[in-house]
């Protein structure tokens, strides 16, 4: 419920899957659920259909949704709640589609500079290089995944479970699963500095004609 910009953060979601023409919505909530359910009720206003699944106490990633397995019929996308996204879900939907996967995980590159520097020795403790704040390139999970029904027998009901620990053991019990490396916008929005950065982002993309921050 957090606001970007003039919004909170659910309907830029809500409005971002509509947009790929996908208007059924399961909302898996917790603690203050019922303030999402009071805002956006059956999800008319924003032409889409809305159904809530509720659980008494947080149970980690993969845990709420498991909670909603009653509720979820086939395949589906899967949205963690404290980010704005922005890519081609129509491609990354095609290449699951394609590859046959029980789960797909989208992943966006992401680059950062580290704070301190890095020593590197050889084995008899000569100081061999040193690397000052190095900068480090690679791909990371963004939160949103194209998953089938099937996936979520390997989420341990009832208890706190995370998204990797589902995906961990699907991979033991010899599910398919992949990964699709995309072009787009990513905005975590998962503490007090990221949220601030947000908006300061979408403020500025909206003078500009939209947001744009690629990792």
């Amino acid at each position: 419920m957090l606001p970007v910009g003039p919004k909170p953060i659910m309907e830029h979601l809500l409005e971002w899957l509509k947009k790929w023409g996908i208007t059924d919505v399961v909302v898996s909530t917790g603690y203050l659920g019922k303030m999402l359910q009071e805002y956006f009720g059956d999800g008319k206003e924003w032409d889409v259909e809305i159904v809530y699944a509720t659980s008494p106490h947080p149970l980690g990633t993969a845990g709420q949704l498991k909670a909603a397995e009653p509720k979820v019929n086939g395949r589906f996308v899967c949205l963690y709640g404290d980010q704005l996204l922005d890519f081609d879900l129509g491609k990354a939907i095609a290449f699951h589609e394609t590859k046959k996967a029980t789960a797909t995980m989208v992943l966006m590159k992401y680059q950062t500079e580290l704070k301190y520097g890095f020593m590197e020795t050889d084995r008899d403790g000569r100081l061999t290089e040193w690397k000052e704040k190095p900068t480090i390139t690679g791909y990371i999970n963004v939160g949103c995944y194209i998953m089938e029904k099937s996936f979520l027998r390997y989420i341990r009901g009832g208890t706190v479970y995370e998204m990797n620990e589902a995906f961990r053991e699907a991979k033991a019990k010899g599910a398919r699963l992949y990964a699709v490396k995309m072009d787009g916008t990513f905005l975590d929005i998962g503490d007090r500095k990221s949220y601030r950065d947000a908006n300061e982002l979408y403020t500025k993309g909206m003078g500009q004609g939209g947001i744009d921050r690629r990792k």
